[in-house]
C-alpha cells in the first residue's frame, strides 16, 4: 500500500476497497492530514461532471488528501458512511465527518476546502 506522501502526489486517490478506505484514513489521521471524499458513480452524469473540478481543487490543496468512492464498488464504504444521493462529498479529519455537501456545487465544495485550510470549524452541512 501507498504512504501517506504517494498519495499526496497521486492528486485524487480512488479508494478500491474497504480495507483501503481504512488504511487512506487512518494514515491521515495519524498525520493531521484533513481528507475530502467524493462519493460518486459512474452512470450518475454530474459525479463524474464534479471529476475534473475535483482534480483541480486536489491540485490547488495538497495538505487535503482527495479520496474519491465509486458507490457502486466500495458499496460498504457508501453504506458506512449513509450515502443516499451523488454526488456527495464529505470532509473529514481523525475519521470523523465534520461537513457534508450533496450535490454538485462547486462554490459549496470550494467553501468547504477553504474553510478546511482556515480554521477547524466548518459548517455542519449543505444541500442543494
Amino acid at each position: 500500500m501507498a504512504g501517506l506522501e504517494e498519495m499526496k502526489k497521486a492528486k485524487v486517490v480512488k479508494v478500491e476497497s474497504e480495507d483501503s478506505w481504512n488504511l487512506f484514513l487512518s494514515q491521515a489521521s495519524n498525520h493531521g492530514c484533513p481528507v475530502i471524499v467524493h462519493f460518486s458513480a459512474s452512470w450518475c452524469v454530474p459525479s463524474l461532471a464534479m471529476n475534473g473540478y475535483f482534480e483541480e481543487l486536489a491540485l490547488n490543496y495538497q495538505d487535503i488528501l482527495f479520496l474519491l468512492v465509486d458507490v457502486d464498488e466500495v458499496k460498504e464504504v457508501a453504506a458506512k458512511m449513509e450515502i443516499k444521493a451523488m454526488p456527495t462529498f464529505v470532509l473529514m479529519r481523525d475519521t470523523e465527518v465534520l461537513s457534508k455537501i450533496v450535490g454538485a456545487n462547486p462554490d459549496a465544495i470550494k467553501n468547504l476546502v477553504d474553510s478546511c485550510v482556515q480554521s477547524t470549524t466548518v459548517p455542519q452541512s449543505e444541500s442543494v
